[in-house]
């Protein structure tokens, strides 16, 4: 009895001394995933830059041009700058907001098949491409 209590003890201060460990560990997680991902909401992906919004909208346009994806068209309205273009049955849309003279959000979504299916990996790409064309200067 006295040896079972012992273990229920030392698995109770165990128990106890670790529980702080999993929010230690999300907030890494979180930290690290901050840095150069972009995040993901019902297949839209934004990936905010620190960067001028006509410098991202010209590397959205090379990461187009490099991923072999036609523009079909650009307009602005108010801060937001919108970039269409299609490809293999995908509609993309990117939008580029500027938030200040120096910080630009991006949305990307990429729509299969007339709008009901959401392609998140192009979406996602699109993004990484234009992060590494943005990088160059």
């Amino acid at each position: 009895m006295r040896t079972s209590l012992r273990g229920i003890a030392a698995l109770a201060a165990a128990t106890l001394a670790l529980a702080g460990c999993e929010a230690l560990g999300i907030t890494a997680a979180g930290v690290g995933m901050a840095t150069g991902v972009s995040h993901t909401l019902n297949g839209r992906v934004y990936k905010t830059f620190t960067s001028s919004q006509a410098r991202v909208k010209e590397a959205s346009l090379g990461a187009l041009e490099r991923m072999d994806i036609k523009v079909v068209s650009t307009h602005r309205d108010g801060p937001v700058q919108t970039i269409a273009a299609r490809a293999a049955h995908r509609d993309i849309e990117i939008q580029l907001e500027a938030l200040t003279r120096n910080t630009t959000r991006m949305l990307v979504v990429a729509r299969k098949d007339g709008g009901v299916l959401r392609d998140e990996a192009t979406a996602s790409e699109v993004v990484a491409q234009t992060e590494k064309l943005v990088g160059k200067g």
